[in-house]
């Protein structure tokens, strides 16, 4: 890791846009992935008939070093047709590329390839996936195929100026990957053509600005001499949403082909003419009036609240594991209610639709990442689907992302008037589905009663545009009782005793004619059916962890009866959606404790991270050692508000964060980010949050690293004993 930090990339401007309008949907992960791999492949049966000699496997070869040690080297006479294989290992690599014995040169019009070497051009290799680039030469222009097939300059990055690249012993070939043609000399141009190139290293090419993390000096190692994992866990984010609720909903992604002005692009579907502004008003209380442009000036976004737009881009993640993250809980997250209400959409609704496309979305950004950093399997970030895999990536030093699912009709099984519209073949089918993405952990329940029980209610405002989705999703309205004992559901904000009382007075619950509700707390009147029975049973049986947030008191009570019943220790709370009263419960059971990241102390309705793990170690005493937290990034759910006393008690910059390295001020483009006046606005500030924190815990500070440090090793524990239940 130390490695990487010193090699990253200086901050600036990376232009790279599938269309001039910066209103484009999030690129569909499945199709994407599946156009480049057609493009490598096509440009490989087209070379594979030439009748080249077979070639002997490509070194992976460094960017710094000579990018293309496989060119045209071999003169053996052709024996067998050859395959291939696709240059991964090209991402900023600085070349002039020679055709013969003349060089590409940049032209008045175009370019040429007689050129000498003295005038050839330099050309930069920017991956835009596995095998994949988009290619910029020394004075910033994005070379692309133009509709004559004639290979021109141009101002920013599209599907035109994307490239497939493949070495064989002829050399190295590129083609499109928007129509496979392969490029070469043609009357002295570069123009569509079979061509093979010698990449040979050059200075001066252009600089290919990026978020820089940050981050420097030497962190303390990912495993302790023991062999515990050394790191925190975030339990809870929602990294894959920009491909959730139709693919339109969010502006931003957390990676695009064309980096990072592609990526987090401003959208005027997201201003005050759009709908996703008012949307935005209406969930977070954000100004439509916004200043919608993002890249590079982020006047208004990101902030703590600014709900629909990214908050996750892959450097943000990046800068977070370099300061001691070990594993990431990426939750698939789907709603068909918000996604069929929401007018713009270009996926699908059906939830498991949804998830199936966040499981590629997510594959898709390894990809990425791994291509950014040097090919497969290089990369930083790496998918687990098991406990052991967990702890191989720790060694390695890299970052565990495990998965998990969030849906509201999970496999479909929604409840309508109580009755269930799936069945245990439904639920058998859709685990082992899951389990072949490798999700770890699954909620039963999320925002609405569904056939396998009720919904912890949403407070305020918000409770009442989510018993609409209740209405639309169910066909009635949440309904509620007197509470049992002094665990309770969140109170409504439509609240009457007068009127509550009329319109039960035939005995029917509140809530069942009109969403109008007791005052005081009150409880939903659905806990776990017979369905959500089996379902844990069967989840149980798959050693997948259950999130016991979102649950209705009585449905959560319930399956930690059955946890407690059969000593299953796979359970967890992760952002605090939760009764206090269930904490200790899944402590002594062997489960997870985390906590919402909030800040430190409580702020208006945002109950501090420090006042809630302190109450949760109460409520446990001498149980709970390792602690987590959970960030809900991308999951509709405010981050972190700058603390209200940090003007008279800031945090310093440098920072030292919980592994031991230096972090400086995060930079996003023209936009400093400072954790004592934005808060957390993004996953860049997560780093900075842990140490302030841990700041404000005073006296008990070096207590709460030890467990946040801990919360990997506790989370992995506790997944390993639920398999071997």
């Amino acid at each position: 890791m130390s490695e990487r930090i010193r090699t990253i990339r200086t901050p600036g401007i990376r232009t790279r846009r599938r269309t001039p309008d910066h209103d484009t949907a999030p690129p569909r992960p499945r199709l994407a992935r599946a156009l480049r791999t057609l493009a490598v492949a096509a440009t490989a049966v087209a070379l594979a008939g030439t009748g080249l000699a077979p070639a002997a496997a490509s070194p992976t070869v460094s960017p710094a070093a000579s990018p293309v040690s496989t060119a045209a080297a071999a003169s053996a006479p052709a024996a067998a047709a050859e395959t291939p294989a696709p240059a991964e290992d090209l991402d900023g690599a600085c070349v002039a590329l020679r055709l013969g014995s003349g060089y590409v040169t940049r032209k008045t019009a175009g370019y040429g390839t007689n050129g000498t070497a003295a005038k050839a051009a330099k050309i930069r290799f920017e991956a835009t996936g596995l095998g994949t680039y988009f290619l910029v030469d020394q004075r910033g222009s994005h070379l692309y195929l133009s509709i004559f097939n004639t290979v021109m300059p141009g101002s920013s990055y599209g599907e035109r100026a994307d490239w497939a690249a493949v070495r064989s012993s002829d050399g190295l070939q590129l083609a499109s990957t928007f129509n496979d043609k392969r490029i070469g000399a043609k009357l002295g141009l570069l123009a569509a053509a079979s061509g093979s190139f010698t990449a040979e290293p050059a200075d001066g090419c252009a600089e290919v600005p990026d978020i820089a993390t940050g981050v420097s000096g030497t962190p303390e190692p990912a495993v302790n001499a023991d062999g515990t994992l050394n790191g925190f866990i975030d339990a809870h984010m929602h990294v894959t949403a920009a491909a959730g609720f139709g693919g339109k909903m969010r502006c931003g992604s957390p990676f695009a082909a064309g980096g990072v002005e592609e990526a987090l692009k401003g959208c005027l579907s997201h201003s005050a003419i759009g709908a996703s502004g008012w949307t935005g008003a209406l969930i977070s209380g954000t100004d439509p009036f916004m200043d919608y442009r993002g890249w590079p000036s982020f006047n208004d976004w990101p902030e703590p609240k600014t709900l629909l737009h990214e908050q996750a881009y892959f450097r943000g993640i990046q800068r977070a594991w370099e300061s001691g993250e070990r594993i990431m809980n990426a939750l698939l997250v789907a709603n068909r209610v918000i996604c069929e209400a929401y007018p713009e959409k270009v996926t699908s609704c059906d939830e498991t639709e949804q998830i199936r496309l966040q499981a590629q979305y997510l594959r898709d950004m390894q990809d990425y990442i791994d291509a950014q950093s040097g090919g497969p399997g290089l990369g930083w970030f790496r998918i687990a689907t098991t406990p052991d895999e967990v702890r191989r990536i720790a060694a390695d030093g890299k970052l565990a992302v495990i998965v998990g699912v969030e849906s509201s009709e999970l496999f479909g099984c929604r409840e309508v008037n109580g009755a269930p519209l799936c069945t245990t073949a439904d639920i058998d089918a859709g685990l082992d589905e899951l389990v072949s993405y490798g999700v770890s952990g699954i909620y039963p329940v999320h925002k609405f009663d569904n056939a396998f029980g009720g919904t912890r209610f949403d407070s305020g405002a918000q409770g009442a545009a989510v018993n609409i989705g209740n209405k639309l999703s169910t066909g009635h309205w949440w309904q509620t009782e007197a509470c049992a004992g002094d665990a309770h559901d969140n109170e409504q904000p439509l609240r009457s005793d007068e009127i509550a009382a009329l319109l039960g007075s035939s005995g029917l619950p509140a809530g069942t004619i009109a969403p109008i509700y007791p005052e005081g707390p009150v409880c939903n009147v659905r806990g776990l059916t017979e369905l959500g029975r089996q379902l844990v049973d069967r989840a149980m049986d798959r050693g997948l962890m259950i999130h016991i947030d979102h649950m209705s008191v009585k449905t959560a009570d319930a399956v930690l009866g059955m946890a407690e019943e059969r000593g299953y220790p796979g359970v967890l709370t992760s952002h605090t959606w939760a009764d206090r009263s269930m904490i200790a419960r899944i402590a002594n059971v062997g489960g997870f404790v985390a906590s919402y990241a909030n800040a430190a102390h409580t702020q208006g309705d945002r109950e501090g991270f420090l006042d809630e793990w302190i109450a949760n170690r109460e409520a446990a005493p001498g149980v709970i050692d390792a602690y987590g937290f959970g960030t809900d990034v991308n999951g509709l759910g405010p981050q972190a508000a700058a603390r209200e006393d940090a003007a008279s008690d800031p945090l310093v910059y440098p920072l030292t964060a919980l592994n031991g390295v230096t972090l400086d001020r995060y930079v996003m483009g023209d936009r400093v980010f400072d954790i004592n006046t934005d808060g957390v606005a993004g996953y860049g500030q997560l780093a900075d949050w842990t140490v302030d924190v841990v700041h404000k815990a005073g006296a008990d500070g070096p207590l709460l690293e030890q467990q946040l440090m801990a919360g990997a090793e506790g989370y992995v524990r506790v997944w390993e004993a639920a398999i071997a239940w």
